[in-house]
This record gives C-alpha cells, structure tokens and sequence, in this order.
C-alpha cells in the first residue's frame, strides 16, 4: 500500500490549509504593522504574485518562504526592535524578489494598489 505522504509532496487538502492560513495571518499581521513599514509595497507585490495561478510553483514556493517569514512570531530579529526589528523580514523578502522579479507583473502591481486602499481601511 502507498504511503499517505510521499517525500517532497503535501496532499492537496494541507496545501490549501496552509495556503489559506498564510493570508488570513498575512492580512492581520500586515494591517497591525503597515506604517513601519517601508517595504510593504514589495511585500504586498510579492503576495499577489505568490497567490497568482499564473505564477509557476517555484516561484510561489519562494514567495511564500519570503511571506511565511514575515508573518511568524518569532525570527533572527524580534519585530518588536524599534528601527531593527523589520530588517531580516525585509531582507529576506529583498532576497526572494531579486530571485523571482520577472514573474511580478503589471497586475500583481495594480492589485498591490487595491490592497493598498484594502490595508488602510
């Protein structure tokens, strides 16, 4: 018999979980910190692009990694540092941009400036 869980892979079912659980802590966390925040362009860019069908697996996996980072509680710099505290996640995110720039689009660019109106609601 086949094992529930092949290496590498995650059932379909656990991705969407886990997909659905980075945007509701994504939105909350990013909403609670937006005004410290002088790469939330780039980050909300980068959701759109991680969220985006078109967007091809590996570039989704890295996106994610980038916004994973930024939503944990705890990471190599608390966020709770005045000044310091966002540079890692910012780093991080710079990172994985540079690494996948060419699949951020026009779109993930004009739905960034609705979320934008969305995060300051």
């Amino acid at each position: 018999m086949a094992a529930e869980h092949s290496v590498g892979f995650e059932p379909a079912d656990r991705l969407a979980e886990d997909r659905d659980s980075v945007r509701r802590r994504f939105w909350r966390k990013l909403k609670r910190v937006a005004a410290q925040l002088p790469f939330a362009e780039d980050l909300l860019a980068a959701y759109y692009c991680a969220f985006d069908r078109q967007t091809p697996r590996h570039v989704q996996a890295s996106l994610l990694a980038a916004i994973a980072y930024f939503i944990l509680p705890f990471d190599f710099i608390p966020d709770v540092m005045p000044v310091l505290g966002f540079t890692d996640d910012a780093a991080v995110l710079a990172t994985a941009i540079r690494m996948v720039a060419s699949h951020i689009t026009s779109e993930h660019r004009a739905a960034l400036k609705r979320g934008v109106d969305e995060v300051a609601q």
